[in-house]
């Protein structure tokens, strides 16, 4: 299923880097980005979360929270938000079911091989909990200014 604008977020619960569990309901009143990523410290996902991180003052501006999940464990997690001081929750889903409950578990290709990843997509949420914009195959070092232009738009 893939989910569109205005859609509900779908709701979740998962653990943070620091084992704390965290349900998009609990963010209901605020705008959320919830960015889904393949790996910890892989290039890509590094620039992002880094480019992330160094808009942060932009972001707490439009009271923006930020949620990343993958399917790497906390304790992976939690090395990589220590290495680049990441000041935003990363969520464990090994199991994989918030990717694929979202639609983000699917086909990728890499030099000539097929194999399922997670599809580097994000979804802009508002604080009625609807999404208000779907982000698919995110520029991992421009992602966040497009999103900040994006929700200034929308306030």
């Amino acid at each position: 299923m893939k989910l569109k604008k205005g859609d509900l977020a779908l709701e979740f619960s998962l653990p943070d880097q620091d084992g704390k569990t965290h349900s998009i309901n609990d963010y209901r009143g605020k705008w959320v980005l919830l960015y889904f990523y393949p790996k910890d410290f892989t290039p890509g996902c590094t620039k992002e979360a880094c480019s992330i991180r160094d808009s942060w003052k932009n972001a707490k501006k439009y009271s923006l929270s930020v949620l990343g999940i993958s399917f790497d464990t906390s304790a992976s997690h939690k090395k990589f938000a220590e290495k680049y001081e990441l000041p935003f929750a990363l969520l464990s889903d090994p199991e994989k079911v918030v990717l694929k409950k979202y639609g983000v578990w699917g086909k990728k290709s890499f030099l000539g091989k097929t194999f399922m990843g997670t599809l580097r997509t994000s979804f802009l949420i508002n604080p009625e909990g609807k999404i208000s914009k779907v982000y698919e195959k995110v520029k991992p070092d421009t992602h966040i200014v497009q999103v900040l232009a994006d929700l200034k738009s929308l306030k």
